[in-house]
């Protein structure tokens, strides 16, 4: 159970750093005179692409060097980029803190996993990943809520320190109590020439790549939201002090998706079920943006949650499934498929994700024009993607 608590808390770094903080973005942004309204977005924006850049090098990292070093590596960057947030005098230096943020957290993220499958195989491994699962869907839920109460007590720097040591908990307890899983006659070097043909891979295979891009639309719906979801409950819906609360709910659509998922997929099919949710993101995000323009009236309160639980209902089935439909041609080069995908998939959230919340304008309809392209987009890549799977 150690070492299951450990991956989770690893897993579940991503999220935090994220989630954790959303409560905190208009304080930030004030504080550190930021130049506009929205560039509080580029605080979530930024973490990720640190994170699609980190994901590229940490798993044949680790393949080369062995997993607990390639980890420890990941901690010390994020640690560093946590006291870099925390005594930031200027919004730029704070972004560039984030950056280094998302870059040293992909090692943790990836290369736990890969640990995970060092140790364990089959029904053991499925149990374990099981129970990692679950802590990683809370995190999402209760993350802002632990950050909205350390802002009622101190500010939003002390979250910063929190990252900070968490860190170096998690790094302590990485180096005294994991042994390696990846002895060094196990090891093997991966060169630059390796990861590049590994790219053109999967860039010029067809179906692996449509199922990558589907991947990456799909992530930028939820990175345009978490740019934004501060200031649409907070400021145009005037719920700050229950932003968390909304912020919950809508996590918990992603949670119980996973769930459901890891249910129906073995019966099935991971494509049907991908297709079906594409379907209904479609259809929700274009009936949406018709009936905004039809009335030319903008949803109430609870009709937008209403409409974007299911949305996120359907985000949950699709993160994993895309993913691995992306990685299902690839299994000669699996690792390093596994970086290039995950990196591809993060950069593009951040273009598509970036696109959209940069439009907002004070109301939440250059959020649901963004939810109806993306939405559409990623329906008509993945429905190519199976069209290219059954010519070959």
């Amino acid at each position: 159970m150690e070492f299951v608590a450990l991956v989770a808390l690893l897993t579940s770094l991503v999220a935090l750093s994220i989630d954790a903080m959303l409560p905190a973005l208009g304080r930030i942004a004030t504080e550190l005179q930021a130049a506009h309204p929205n560039s509080r977005q580029f605080v979530v924006l930024g973490f990720f692409a640190g994170l699609g850049a980190g994901q590229l090098l940490a798993g044949p990292l680790s393949d080369r060097i062995g997993r607990k070093p390639a980890i420890l590596s990941g901690l010390l960057i994020y640690a560093a980029g946590s006291v870099l947030c925390w005594l930031a005098s200027d919004f730029t230096l704070f972004l560039a803190g984030r950056v280094i943020q998302g870059i040293g957290a992909a090692g943790p993220r990836v290369v736990s996993i890969a640990m995970v499958r060092d140790r364990q195989a089959g029904a053991a491994m499925a149990r374990t990943m099981s129970l990692v699962m679950t802590t990683f869907i809370m995190v999402p839920v209760l993350a802002p809520m632990l950050g909205q109460a350390v802002l009622a007590f101190a500010g939003w720097r002390v979250i910063f320190l929190g990252f900070f040591v968490i860190a170096v908990w998690a790094a302590l307890w990485l180096a005294l109590r994991q042994p390696e899983t990846l002895p060094p006659e196990r090891r093997r070097a991966v060169s630059p020439a390796a990861l590049l043909e590994a790219a053109r891979q999967v860039i010029t295979h067809r179906v692996s790549m449509a199922y990558t891009v589907t991947a990456g639309l799909v992530l930028g719906l939820l990175v345009s939201y978490l740019g934004v979801c501060q200031q649409v409950f907070g400021e145009f819906y005037g719920q700050g002090d229950l932003f968390v609360a909304y912020f919950a709910v809508l996590a918990s659509g992603v949670g119980l998706a996973s769930a459901v998922n890891a249910r129906l997929v073995m019966r099935l099919g991971m494509r049907r079920l991908s297709a079906l949710a594409l379907r209904t993101i479609a259809v929700l995000t274009v009936t949406m943006l018709a009936g905004c323009l039809i009335t030319g009236a903008l949803p109430p309160l609870a009709l937008f949650v209403i409409w974007l639980f299911p949305i996120f209902f359907c985000m949950g089935m699709l993160f994993g499934n895309c993913n691995a439909l992306a990685m299902e041609p690839m299994g000669h080069i699996a690792g390093m498929a596994a970086s290039i995908i995950g990196s591809f998939t993060s950069l593009l959230s951040v273009l598509a994700g970036g696109l959209v919340s940069q439009r907002y304008d004070g109301t939440v309809l250059p959020l649901i024009i963004g939810y109806a392209v993306l939405g559409v987009a990623a329906l008509l890549t993945s429905t190519l993607a199976d069209r290219d799977r059954l010519h070959h």
